[in-house]
């Protein structure tokens, strides 16, 4: 084992560290965007709602998020042959899969939480004289996602494992740059566990950050000493 190369190789991984940070965090914002009507029309009663809602958290939840970036890479890019539209940039292609991959999961995770508020925090809201839209947008939704913080903190960290993939269509991530070290120094032990131990801490700090949320969010649903 010849770890020496890490040190001229520095500059690789770093680019790829960056890509992933900012990929990651890019989709989790817009997905989270995505996800919030599409979990509260999970719970429509219309079924004109809730139908498509539910079609898209299937589809998107039921296949591959490599798959899913095959077919908007190489199947959704090629038929939308502008040139100089973000759909020719292989980032762009891998952005779109992230988001939608993540909005499905995260939308079946609000829908839960909306689903799994206590029906005393609801009577409370009416008992104010709120409307049901306003009961929604002031104590229904923003308890709903406080609530689904722990669950969301584990779709965080399978955003990032998950964006990996990236690496496949021509994007220098963190895998991507472990990939351009081994055909450089043939090492593919130290390249890839280098990137291994990066996922590693940036898992640790996600860890930590949703500890300190959820310790803030989510004290008054502690039981009393």
């Amino acid at each position: 084992m010849d770890f020496s190369i890490l040190t001229e190789s520095w500059p690789i991984y770093l680019e790829g560290f960056y890509t992933t940070l900012w990929m990651v965090a890019v989709a989790l914002v817009v997905g989270l965007v995505v996800a919030i009507p599409i979990g509260v029309a999970r719970n429509s009663k219309h079924y004109w709602l809730s139908l498509p809602a539910w079609g898209f958290i299937y589809f998107f939840r039921g296949t591959p998020l490599l798959i899913q970036l095959y077919l908007i890479y190489y199947g959704l890019s090629q038929l939308i042959q502008v040139q100089g539209t973000l759909w020719q940039e292989a980032w762009f292609c891998a952005l779109v899969a992230f988001v939608l991959n993540t909005a499905a999961y995260t939308a079946e995770i609000i829908r839960g939480a909306i689903n799994g508020i206590p029906q005393g925090e609801v009577e409370a809201a009416k008992a104010y004289g709120m409307s049901t839209l306003q009961a929604f947008r002031r104590v229904i939704l923003p308890s709903a996602l406080r609530r689904a913080l722990p669950a969301y903190s584990n779709e965080v960290i399978f955003m990032v494992h998950g964006s990996a993939v990236a690496g496949i269509v021509t994007i220098v991530d963190l895998t991507g740059a472990a990939r351009i070290v081994n055909s450089r120094y043939y090492a593919p032990f130290e390249s890839f566990l280098f990137a291994g131990l990066c996922y590693m801490a940036l898992t640790f700090v996600i860890i930590w950050g949703f500890r300190r949320l959820e310790g803030r969010w989510l004290r008054h649903l502690k039981p009393l000493s």
